[in-house]
């Protein structure tokens, strides 16, 4: 049951009477913030005031009078200057749980206006292996599912691969130039990922070679002028003078990111010359770049040789990601990369400007939008196509076929004017009624506040991120057995099951338990710790339920079908039951802007208090009908874990 949003419907009657914009105050209803002003809050009374001309402990108490909350509520109490705080009752409460008991669910309802979701995530290019940048639209594309296919939703998901494009004319051009046949026949996979370093590598060195004396230009001339800002006496107005050091603390900043360009530009350089072999691949190699593109070209035309290697290759590629995804329990509905679309982009050009949509514009066909200072460019002057011709021609394969009502991309916050154009463009053309939505997130960084990379300032690779965190994660799991009294209980191989688990949990509760639109910094050793916001903590309690249930020889089946009434003999054990009795509404909370961190956050705040009321309240030792009590609470906490942590795509254990 969605306890807040049933206070929020008893409510809606009288504040839809009162104001024209009652959503607003229903906003203002929501979980109180400290337990001892009750338990739910509805803080509406003081803005309606202004509007009805009362004062607010009035409105308070005329609102309640016409609200009818005492079949579930056992007080209803006006505080302050008009803040409404409500306990719920403690009967109605044991009852909710006790019906939980029994209920596969949890008491969660699946939701009675069902709609069709497709999510758009993950998306990697498949001619190179996945990256940390991948990390963070794959789970959260993938728990996203799991929760609204969870509360009823139908739910699509596509990964949009990028299978087509310059990536296999770069690999294309690395085969036909650099191939170890030998080791291409022996691993194909990792051949092939060898060749796009290599031409990638030489692509950047010569790129880097145009590129530094530039920058440098650039470096020096900003440092002109700073020092002329700086030499110029301050203005005795202040506006000058505020205008003056802003300028100057502009131009520093500028100074400071030119300057690590150019070490990036010089390590770039530097990679290539302390290595001959490479160094003369690239001066053989002087033209790559062109001759990439000429790959490219010849594979989107048709070349037989290069669709036969592209159809060679694409295979072996896809195998590689489809490992990742295997050890990140993620699966898609689709894959349909933009390869399947090829055929259907000409359509698309031409539908749009028969719709008078798109014009030409210096040889260009563009979509012109009043919102966007640059237009929307669906083919370029040489015919080619682009990435906003693909995301079109799929929006349009995926209303023909899904008819969904919302499309999000879980993609990071970088292509926000991407989407924006593109939003509405599909709303223009001929889908207006789609709620699109772009599903933006931040960076992963590293300690340094710097995007994560490796030491030698290469991106760091997906793979070997999940195998470094399984053996930190084996570190713990090996450190915390051998120090029980009674010796170590698992083998090597139990061991590295719960290395894999706890590892692969660590990793995916680290990003998901962030607010997907900021940044956050990444570390191994914060996101293993045993205590605090961590998936880690998390199995940690589930795992202690277990335990108890062991030592008592407890069946939990049998449990379930004989339920005591919930006793509340402690403060804690009526305040984990209203955490328990929260989670529908924590659910629906989180489809609102589709934040699964906040499903994270509820998880968290209920193992704190789980702890608290192990620590407090002995579960073996009572007696009688409240042994039975707070072993259900042991049972329904275990059960609520398991279940929020599997809607984040994460594993639990029954011992650790």
């Amino acid at each position: 049951m969605n306890v807040l949003q049933e206070i929020k419907n008893r409510f809606a009657q009288p504040l839809e009477e009162w104001s024209q914009q009652p959503d607003g105050l229903l906003a203002m209803i929501r979980p109180a913030q400290d337990k001892r002003f009750g338990d739910y809050q509805a803080n509406c009374a003081m803005p309606l005031s202004k509007q009805l001309g009362k004062p607010p402990q009035e409105v308070a108490a005329e609102l309640i009078g016409r609200v009818q909350l005492d079949d579930f509520c056992q007080s209803v109490e006006v505080a302050g200057p008009g803040f409404i705080n409500l306990t719920l009752d403690d009967q109605w409460l044991a009852g909710q749980l006790t019906q939980s008991m029994a209920d596969e669910r949890l008491g969660v309802d699946r939701a009675t206006q069902t709609k069709t979701f497709v999510i758009d995530f993950s998306s990697p290019n498949v001619a190179k292996p996945m990256h940390v940048g991948h990390i963070r639209s794959t789970v959260i594309g993938d728990s996203l599912a799991r929760i609204l296919r969870f509360l009823g939703h139908r739910v699509i998901t596509d990964n949009h691969l990028g299978d087509w494009g310059t990536q296999f004319g770069m690999i294309i051009y690395g085969y036909k130039h650099f191939l170890n046949e030998a080791a291409y026949t022996e691993d194909p996979v990792t051949e092939l990922g060898r060749l796009y370093r290599v031409v990638r590598q030489i692509m950047d060195y010569q790129q880097a070679v145009v590129d530094l004396p530039k920058t440098e230009q650039l470096l020096a001339n900003q440092q002109t002028q700073l020092a002329e800002l700086e030499s110029t006496p301050p203005s005795a107005e202040k506006a000058a003078a505020k205008r003056r050091k802003k300028d100057i603390k502009n131009l520093t900043g500028k100074i400071r990111d030119t300057r690590e360009k150019i070490e990036q530009l010089q390590s770039t350089l530097q990679s290539v010359n302390a290595d001959p072999s490479l160094q003369q691949l690239a001066d053989q190699h002087a033209d790559i770049g062109d001759a990439v593109l000429q790959e490219t070209a010849k594979l989107h035309e048709g070349d037989e040789t290069n669709v036969q290697l592209w159809q060679e290759f694409l295979p072996h590629c896809r195998e590689d990601i489809q490992r990742v995804y295997q050890r990140l329990d993620v699966e898609f509905d689709h894959q349909l990369g933009e390869s399947f679309y090829q055929d259907q982009l000409a359509d698309v050009v031409s539908d749009l400007q028969s719709s008078r949509l798109a014009r030409e514009s210096e040889g260009a066909i563009c979509v012109f939008l009043d919102e966007h200072d640059a237009p929307m460019i669906i083919r370029k002057s040489d015919g080619a196509f682009l990435y906003a011709t693909t995301d079109l021609a799929t929006i349009k394969y995926r209303m023909e076929h899904w008819q969904p009502d919302c499309i999000l991309y879980v993609v990071d916050f970088r292509q926000h004017e991407h989407f924006s154009k593109l939003f509405e463009v599909g709303r223009r053309w001929k889908y207006p009624n789609v709620d699109y939505r772009h599903i933006s997130f931040g960076t992963v960084m590293g300690d340094d506040g710097k995007p994560f990379r490796t030491r030698a300032g290469d991106t760091v690779g997906l793979e070997p991120l999940l195998d470094e965190s399984e053996r930190r994660a084996l570190q713990v799991v090996s450190q915390v057995d051998d120090e029980k009294p009674d010796g170590p209980e698992f083998s090597d191989e139990q061991r590295r099951e719960i290395a894999r688990v706890v590892g692969m949990g660590a990793l995916k509760y680290a990003d998901l338990s962030q607010n997907r639109s900021s940044d956050y910094t990444f570390s191994y050793d914060k996101m293993l710790e045993l205590k605090g916001n961590t998936a880690t903590y998390l199995q940690y309690g589930y795992a202690r339920v277990n335990g108890i249930f062991r030592r008592g020889n407890i069946d939990p089946e049998t449990l379930r079908a004989n339920p005591v009434p919930m006793q509340f003999e402690h403060d804690v054990e009526r305040e984990l039951a209203v955490q328990l009795l929260r989670l529908e509404e924590v659910l629906a909370e989180v489809i609102v802007d589709f934040r699964p961190n906040l499903l994270a956050s509820y998880l968290f705040e209920l193992t704190q208090t789980f702890f608290v009321f192990f620590d407090k309240c002995p579960v073996l030792k009572a007696k009688d009908d409240l042994k039975s009590s707070r072993l259900q609470f042991c049972d329904l906490t275990a059960r609520t874990i398991r279940l929020g942590l599997q809607l984040l795509g994460i594993q639990v254990i029954p011992k650790m």
